[in-house]
């Protein structure tokens, strides 16, 4: 990429509304780039790993205002370290999880932010509920107190037209929406964790609040 990191988070800073959280998936980036995205105005990063979010939080941590937001895979062996190292969980992916965090949590006396990975489309390589299952679970889901439920997260499966992409963006807000409007005391749906490099700009109008850029902003990972 010819472009500074500085200048790309500039452009793309100034394509998004005000309303949409810019979050810099910084996987397999290293902490230098970190600190030039930083000076850039960046303070949300997204990680995948626990490991390595430890890492670099511990060689960041003169940087007090980041907010940390987990992205990846959650193992229920790693639900504990990812309260301790992360402000938001985006990838709550299944109501075992989700107790499992809810309980440690509040052995913890911490209040995750957390959003709930769906599948709109059937796609074996990603987990995540599809959407009967969500629509089960919420009374479950509901009793977990001590997560702050903030919306929903969704990663497209590869391969997919433009057209059907936004119809995805579009049916993850509608399926916000109608559990919205179920009034659950414990769950709000104030976000929408969708887009990245290649359809954040398709993401948007269809509602995302959260978009998570890695490569366009920090170019391929090697």
């Amino acid at each position: 990429m010819s472009s500074s990191i500085n200048e790309r988070i500039a452009a793309i800073r100034a394509s998004l509304p005000d309303s949409v959280r810019l979050i810099a998936v910084s996987k397999q980036v290293p902490t230098a780039l970190m600190r030039e995205a930083y000076a850039a105005g960046i303070r949300d990063f997204g990680e995948n790993r626990i490991q390595e979010a430890a890492s670099k939080q511990s060689e960041l941590q003169d940087l007090s205002d980041i907010t940390w937001h987990f992205i990846g895979n959650l193992q229920s062996n790693k639900a504990k370290k990812a309260l301790e190292l992360f402000d938001w969980i985006h990838s709550v992916d299944n109501l075992q999880i989700a107790q499992r965090l809810d309980s440690l949590a509040q052995q913890l006396g911490v209040s995750p932010q957390v959003c709930l990975q769906v599948k709109i489309l059937p796609d074996p390589s990603k987990s995540g509920w599809m959407v009967p299952e969500l629509l089960a679970d919420l009374a479950a889901l509901n009793q977990c107190k001590n997560l702050q439920i903030q919306g929903l997260m969704t990663i497209l499966p590869r391969g997919l037209a433009d057209a059907e992409i936004v119809d995805v963006f579009n049916r993850t807000n509608k399926l916000a929406k109608a559990i919205a409007s179920q009034n659950w005391p414990n769950i709000t749906m104030q976000h929408l964790s969708m887009g990245m490099s290649g359809d954040y700009q398709l993401a948007v109008p269809a509602g995302a609040t959260m978009v998570r850029l890695g490569t366009i902003l920090f170019g391929e990972r090697t």
